[in-house]
């Protein structure tokens, strides 16, 4: 059986945006700037010469590959999560990375922006995501439209990925039939 997909959100599960205590768990503070970022920024802005604050905890990579998926990257960061959040957090630089056609466009249904083209890019293959957006409507929507098992988690930008959702996934994925789709 194909192993099925992680889909992972940078802002919200890897950082914990929301969080003022994130430090005290084991994260460590970098300062990025990302493309996706830069373009909301003035050019001489004082936030933009900063950059932006990010917070990664250093142990999630190994977590997130010791668990069984094939990782890909479902963030607006696009290719710059390789070379930005990658080496911080020990991925490998050459994860796939799904490319969205219009970042932050309003769904006619009210679906999260990245909800349709996760699905496209997905290819009916069983999926994880991971991310700080995800809605009833969108779980709904995923229900009605993809022939595989899709396991949608939504992550708390306060708290990030915490042990109990690194559980959640190791159970969702030992409990796809080995006979798979």
């Amino acid at each position: 059986m194909t192993r099925p997909l992680l889909l992972l959100d940078v802002d919200g599960p890897l950082n914990p945006f929301r969080s003022r205590l994130a430090g005290l768990r084991g994260y460590t503070s970098h300062r990025m700037r990302p493309s996706i970022w830069l373009s909301y920024r003035a050019p001489e802005s004082r936030s933009t010469k900063r950059g932006l604050r990010v917070r990664l905890h250093p142990d999630h990579g190994a977590r997130l590959l010791a668990l069984p998926y094939e990782l890909a990257w479902a963030t607006a960061w696009t290719h710059e999560a390789n070379t930005l959040i990658s080496p911080r957090i020990g991925l490998p630089v050459d994860l796939p990375v799904i490319e969205w056609p219009e970042p932050f466009t309003r769904d006619p249904d009210g679906l999260f922006w990245k909800t349709r083209p996760l699905l496209e890019w997905a290819a009916g293959r069983p999926f994880a995501w991971v991310d700080d957006l995800i809605t009833p409507r969108d779980r709904a929507w995923v229900a009605a439209h993809h022939p595989a098992p899709a396991l949608l988690l939504r992550i708390h930008p306060r708290h990030g990925l915490r042990p109990q959702d690194f559980a959640t996934l190791e159970r969702w994925a030992a409990g796809l039939s080995p006979a798979g789709p």
